[in-house]
């Protein structure tokens, strides 16, 4: 066994040293020298130079092929459409004051989305002392703004509170809470407060006319708003401007007919009748005879628009347009026009004014004032001669006078929710409706009616529209009754307010007064009752008619509630420091002043003039 081993490594070791001797044997590879594989270096070659080249292929099959499709797909995740919106335009009254005006302000808005993902990494923040303070601010719970925001919790927008005032916006700004963020926005403001309330009107919170002129002139103080794309990024905060598509269009600004100076005198003496009186409301209308516009117009109760939170939805309504009432005596001017019209009547005709009976019913038990003129009728308001009067009128010619004055149909103002009124057209009235009509029941009219009316007897028989706003020329008007009758009942009506008339209280210091005084009792269901209403209207000066003055104060609970004790004196106060307000000179002659030779007097006056020269 051992002589074979032996005999095979001799064998191995001569196979060995043959190959040594041809060059055979392979050689011990050197570790420490790289290696160059040539099928695997130009394999990596080609990857190398080919993935640039796709990367470019690609690139520009992206920027020319799909370039518009994905510059679209990027704009559609943050392009959005917004409108541009203008202030609403300024409302100020015939001598440039200002009623209603947009000032700067802010609103909070909430991002639910961020609210919640950052009480995730902040899980105390319902819980904070900011959260606490805001909620505070905005009038809610703590818990129930957290409610709020967790139900909206997909939403990426929602307004938390409208038009801030400043002192809020800054304490919200310095808590700076995630996803509570602040939008600038414009609110109405209304600077001469319950003044004008019932003119003006007010808007919503988005600037919507709801009330008065604001919503009867929407549009033209609204204007056009514009718009715009915006990029906005991943909080829907706008980093640019990109197109305006349409320019926003300014409202345009609004002059009101109304002389603020004069409103405010009227709602002075207005209110202060309607308190002391503690009427159920009270109306003011100031027209001026001469342009139809609408000086002033105020109504009690009122409301002040720039605080609505409590508001009482009844002292809302413009009850000089809106309410309706029986005006009463302050109808039979009228009457007695009615009757010099026909030419059966002259001032000095004489009428016995003793009760009669109409149709069963009585008409004058309470006075008797014996047999009178058709101008002391006016002056002593007497039912049964205004009465004999109309009953004495062919009907057509007695009805269309009211009809012509505007009764029954609305003045044209324009002002939102007026009333016509009620003046019933029949085919056949009986007498004692005749009757009732020509001392002013059976009829119903607004505060405005009346006083345009009243304006049509100031202006000599001509009828003008009324207006809220201010004319540059004086509107034409129709001459609908002469004015040598209309002159002679305006001197029936200067009897009333002098003595042994019915409104000595409407007399004036300065100025000539034309006037009547109206007392009417309400109507209710199945008859009427025992409330009142007291009216006085009237024009001055006489010399020349300026200005024409209602007064309506309804349902007074004072001692008294005639209407020559209630409405008259307002209607003094008003009358004599307008026209001094606007200039008109006085047409009354004044007593001068008469010192007689009384030595406590003299001392008296003396120590009166010493004071006035100190």
């Amino acid at each position: 066994m051992s002589s074979f081993e032996d005999t095979q490594r001799l064998a191995q070791t001569m196979a060995r040293e043959s190959r040594d001797r041809e060059g055979l044997r392979p050689k011990t590879q050197d570790k420490s020298k790289p290696v160059f594989l040539r099928a695997r270096f130009i394999f990596l070659a080609i990857i190398l130079s080919t993935l640039p080249t796709a990367v470019l292929v690609r690139a520009a099959y992206i920027q020319m092929v799909t370039a518009d499709f994905l510059r679209d797909q990027g704009d559609s995740r943050s392009m959005r459409l917004t409108q541009l919106l203008e202030p609403r335009a300024t409302i100020t009254d015939r001598h440039g004051e200002e009623l209603a005006v947009s000032i700067p302000s802010e609103s909070l808005w909430v991002d639910p989305v961020e609210v919640l993902s950052a009480q995730e990494t902040y899980p105390t923040l319902f819980t904070s002392e900011g959260w606490k303070q805001l909620s505070h601010m905005i009038d809610m719970e703590p818990n129930v703004l957290t409610d709020w925001v967790t139900t909206r919790g997909k939403r990426r927008f929602s307004y938390l509170k409208r038009h801030l005032s400043q002192n809020q916006a800054e304490v919200i700004r310095a808590l700076k809470l995630p996803g509570m963020h602040l939008m600038a926005e414009a609110r109405r403001f209304y600077p001469t407060g319950e003044v004008s309330a019932h003119i003006t009107g007010f808007t919503n919170v988005d600037g919507k006319g709801l009330e008065g002129v604001e919503r009867s002139y929407d549009k033209w103080l609204s204007g056009e708003p514009g718009k715009v794309l915006v990029r906005k990024d991943l909080l829907g905060n706008v980093i640019e401007s990109a197109q305006i598509l349409k320019t926003p269009k300014s409202g345009n600004d609004l002059t009101l007919s109304i002389d603020n100076r004069i409103q405010t005198i009227s709602y002075m003496e207005l209110k202060k009748a309607y308190q002391q009186n503690h009427a159920d409301s009270a109306s003011v209308v100031v027209l001026d005879i001469e342009t139809g516009e609408i000086l002033s117009m105020v109504n009690q109760p009122s409301f002040n628009p720039n605080y609505r939170e409590t508001l009482d939805v009844q002292a809302l309504r413009n009850r000089a347009v809106t309410d309706v009432f029986e005006p009463g005596s302050t109808l039979k001017p009228f009457t007695a026009l009615a009757a010099l019209q026909s030419g059966k009547f002259t001032p000095e005709s004489m009428i016995d004014t003793r009760a009669m009976k109409v149709n069963g019913y009585w008409v004058g038990r309470a006075h008797h004032d014996g047999v009178l003129s058709v101008a002391d009728i006016i002056k002593k308001s007497s039912n049964v001669g205004v009465t004999k009067m109309a009953l004495s009128l062919p009907e057509d010619e007695f009805l269309d006078m009211f009809a012509e004055l505007g009764f029954g149909s609305d003045t044209g103002s324009g002002f939102p929710g007026e009333s016509m009124g009620v003046f019933r057209e029949r085919k056949h009235w009986s007498d004692i409706e005749k009757a009732t009509l020509s001392f002013g029941y059976g009829i119903s009219v607004t505060a405005l009616q009346l006083a345009k009316a009243y304006a049509v007897l100031g202006s000599g028989g001509i009828l003008r529209p009324v207006t809220f706003i201010k004319q540059e020329k004086k509107a034409p008007g129709k001459r609908i009754f002469s004015e040598k009758l209309t002159r002679e009942v305006l001197a029936m009506m200067e009897k009333v307010v002098q003595e042994g008339g019915t409104g000595t209280k409407a007399n004036l210091e300065s100025y000539q007064v034309a006037g009547k005084t109206g007392t009417a009792i309400k109507a209710k269901s199945g008859g009427y009752g025992d409330d009142y209403i007291a009216v006085f209207a009237g024009v001055a000066p006489m010399s020349k008619p300026r200005l024409a003055i209602v007064v309506m104060v309804n349902n007074p609970k004072g001692d008294t509630y005639y209407g020559g004790e209630l409405a008259a004196p307002v209607f003094a106060a008003i009358m004599e420091r307008s026209l001094r307000w606007l200039d008109v000179p006085p047409d009354k002659k004044v007593t001068p002043l008469m010192l007689v030779q009384n030595k406590p007097v003299e001392k008296k006056i003396s120590k009166i003039l010493a004071g006035v020269a100190q």
